[in-house]
């Protein structure tokens, strides 16, 4: 049957091979293929990128501070944010605890 197969193929000329229902769907199988796997290693790449440039608990923490201490926020909006970001500070450092 493999011998069957490659003699048809062998049959046909070049020029006509992209005519072929078989090769044309192969071809596309790995152009779309490929362009999926370029799609994914794109975004793998930027997700990477958007996770390392994202601030910690501790250092937006610092940043609050000193933009309360310049007079950009009152008092009582520094101390909910201080509430929330302590929460996930906490979370944070259990978190890194464990993994220890």
């Amino acid at each position: 049957m493999l011998a069957a197969l490659a003699a048809g193929w062998s049959q046909i000329p070049m020029a006509d091979f992209f005519r072929h229902p078989l090769s044309l769907a192969a071809f596309w199988f790995a152009a779309i293929f490929a362009l999926l796997a370029l799609t994914f290693m794109l975004m793998r790449k930027y997700r990477d990128r958007a996770a390392k440039d994202r601030l910690g608990p501790g250092e937006m923490l610092t940043k609050f501070r000193e933009v309360h201490a310049k007079g950009g926020l009152s008092d009582d909006e520094y101390r909910t944010i201080k509430t929330k970001l302590a929460v996930q500070l906490e979370v944070e450092l259990n978190n890194n605890e464990q993994t220890s």
